[in-house]
């Protein structure tokens, strides 16, 4: 019988909840560790992650411990995937979705990020800053508008871990870019139809349920603020408060 894996979390970020809509979509048992952002750097989350960035996980199965969004979902995939659920045997699809996951983790996830810390986080607005991470947004958005002409997924016939790792920052879309649109992929059609189809599935609704309750616990915004704090540098002083308090 398989344990549940333990996944920890900070529940704000996009990168845990790639690790939890693969779960759901394996049927993989799961328990969630969730440690609040200023706890972040500090024990026992360093003792699992010394790099102080979620998400970790901790598998009894096979007692490893691991993090890096790309290195776990890879591993879930070796490890989980045996009927090829998500993922494709031959050597020209495997590498296929290998780069993709690559794309998305040192493309479309650190520049999503910086735009959405200079948009939105960033107490001070830096109009070039905004411009150059805006620009890369959307051109990491034309490389996969491009891709899918003509497709409904990335590699092959089926939705695969690659898509799948795209989601959850395609879905903060509006918060990335500061901007209170309902369809912020709009100038993006393929990758639009595509993103639809993705939050339709029931391991994203459930993830994002999930998540929803987590922000709540903590008194998040879905901007991962606290409730009533407008930027980090307010959010700096309210933890450096709580510290000493």
């Amino acid at each position: 019988m398989t344990r549940p894996i333990e996944v920890w979390m900070s529940p704000p970020g996009p990168n845990p909840w790639k690790v939890i809509v693969i779960l759901e979509e394996l049927e993989v048992p799961y328990e969630i560790k969730s440690i609040r952002f200023e706890d972040i750097k500090k024990p026992p989350f360093i003792d699992v992650n010394p790099n102080g960035r979620a998400p970790a996980i901790i598998d009894p199965n096979t007692d490893l411990t691991l993090w890096e969004s790309g290195a776990i979902i890879l591993y879930l995939i070796e490890r989980y995937d045996t009927d090829k659920k998500l993922s494709f045997g031959s050597l020209h699809e495997k590498n296929l979705l290998n780069q993709w996951l690559m794309f998305q983790v040192s493309g479309q996830g650190p520049y999503f990020g910086q735009c959405g810390w200079f948009n939105v986080l960033h107490p001070e607005k830096l109009p070039t800053a905004i411009d150059r991470y805006s620009n890369e947004v959307k051109r990491v958005l034309g490389v996969l508008e491009k891709s899918l002409h003509n497709k409904q997924w990335l590699v092959g016939d089926k939705c695969t871990y690659a898509d799948l790792s795209f989601v959850t920052w395609n879905d903060r879309m509006d918060i990335v870019l500061g901007v209170p649109d309902s369809k912020p992929l709009k100038e993006f059609p393929n990758v639009e139809a595509w993103h639809n189809r993705m939050i339709s599935r029931g391991s994203f609704r459930k993830a994002m349920e999930i998540r929803e309750k987590l922000m709540d616990e903590q008194g998040l915004m879905p901007n991962g603020m606290p409730k009533g704090v407008n930027n980090m540098a307010e959010y700096e002083k309210k933890m450096k408060r709580e510290e000493e308090g």
